[in-house]
């Protein structure tokens, strides 16, 4: 729905004008989805409006915020937790399948150049394959891929690539373990409760 109004701005020579306005509705529209209290009717929310790219069988619990919900896709299974903050602004987030985001997990694919004299904006996309799993309250920066059955521990700050099957920790996040390669769990969204 935002690229339409967005795509006629543009056609009309308004873009410019327009586009903090939209931003902000953009913001404040996906802040206001995510905290709708009945799954199915935030779910269908974040594809019409939001425009993200949700598989039928991933979960959405109640998120805190949602930047540029058309460039996020979530795939087959995939359980995003309590209060998610998913920036895709640059570049998108990319959610592989039977990832699991645990309470509180920030990504962020733009962030301000601290060595930029006019504190520029700068960013990536960032991707979690398949199998992955965020714990509580990490955060994963720009430009950044966690690898298939990756692990970020609590509290993680993720500024590089995760290879896949090791697990992260601290801040900056490195490497403190490995995980088994034989992965077959999936989550049933049956199980999942519809007010959360």
């Amino acid at each position: 729905m935002l690229d339409a109004v967005l795509r006629i701005a543009r056609e009309r020579g308004l873009g410019a004008r327009l586009w903090p306005l939209l931003q902000g509705v953009d913001i404040l529209g996906g802040e206001w989805i995510g905290r709708i209290p009945i799954r199915w009717i935030r779910d269908r929310l974040a594809r019409r409006v939001l425009g993200m790219r949700v598989d039928p069988s991933a979960q959405l619990y109640r998120w805190r915020e949602v930047r540029s919900g058309r460039n996020v896709t979530v795939g087959a299974g995939s359980v995003i937790g309590l209060w998610a903050t998913l920036d895709a602004r640059v570049g998108g987030i990319t959610i592989g399948r039977h990832v699991n985001f645990s309470s509180d997990v920030a990504i962020w694919t733009q962030q301000h150049d601290p060595r930029s004299p006019d504190f520029a904006a700068v960013g990536g996309p960032v991707t979690i394959e398949d199998r992955a799993w965020l714990s509580f309250r990490c955060t994963v920066l720009p430009g950044v891929t966690i690898g298939e059955g990756a692990v970020v521990a609590a509290g993680a700050v993720v500024t590089t690539d995760v290879a896949p099957y090791t697990i992260v920790g601290g801040v900056p996040a490195r490497p403190i373990g490995e995980r088994p390669r034989d992965l077959t769990y999936a989550f049933d969204k049956a199980d999942a409760a519809w007010l959360i």
